[in-house]
């Protein structure tokens, strides 16, 4: 790949990659240049959270002009580095980007707990996306809702047994649809090929399940 400098338009790309969410490979791929100069770029102009693409195009300009090297800060924080990696897994486990976005920013606040105000400021994403993001979320049993009945605002929060709740939501998910399999088992009748089909895969869901819900509660104590 032909080594050529990043102009003004790349930098708004990034920037704009960086609010909707995207991974510094994504952004890499879509430029057609190598994850390092982006993750380069990026953290010797201010990180992902302070990164401006016209005051980081004006100040390799002026580095260019001086011919001075990059700040010896510029490789990027290995925990910057790997709170990245984490979203990422949650991403290709299935949840939406800025899902895992907010689900990791409130994993690391010091209580476990964020307005959707305070989410949109340090994510950089508009109030519909965190809206969302927290309903998918709340839904899927990983965050709980609070109302802050003096400032009438809400309060998402994510608890100890915020895994514990999730996981019972999503085999919970898994029994009906095995029990809807089941249904149409007998429906098609048992005695005939398709039939026979879904009543095993019925059954196979529904023990999983139940074993994974009896695990759940089982563990449960090393959450609190």
């Amino acid at each position: 790949m032909p080594r050529r400098r990043l102009t003004q338009q790349d930098r708004q790309r990034i920037a704009a990659g960086l609010t909707d969410g995207l991974t510094y490979r994504e952004i890499a791929r879509r430029l057609d240049r190598p994850a390092s100069t982006i993750t380069r770029e990026i953290a010797r102009n201010g990180g992902p959270a302070g990164y401006r693409p016209q005051q980081a195009h004006q100040a390799t300009v002026q580095r260019a002009r001086r011919g001075t090297p990059a700040p010896p800060h510029a490789a990027t924080p290995p925990i910057a580095t790997m709170e990245q990696e984490i979203i990422e897994m949650a991403v290709r486990a299935g949840m939406p980007r800025t899902a895992a976005r907010v689900h990791h920013d409130l994993a690391l606040s010091e209580d476990g707990r964020r307005t959707a105000a305070e989410l949109t400021r340090r994510l950089k994403v508009s109030p519909a996306s965190v809206s969302v993001a927290v309903n998918f979320l709340v839904q899927q049993g990983f965050v709980r809702r609070e109302r802050d009945p003096q400032r009438r605002r809400d309060i998402y929060v994510i608890d100890d047994d915020a895994w514990y709740h999730a996981i019972m939501i999503s085999e919970r998910q898994t029994l009906q649809t095995a029990r809807a399999t089941m249904a149409a088992a007998e429906t098609y009748g048992h005695d005939s090929p398709v039939g026979q089909r879904l009543a095993k895969t019925a059954a196979y869901l529904e023990r999983v399940s139940l074993d994974v819900m009896e695990s759940a509660d089982r563990w449960r104590h090393l959450l609190t």
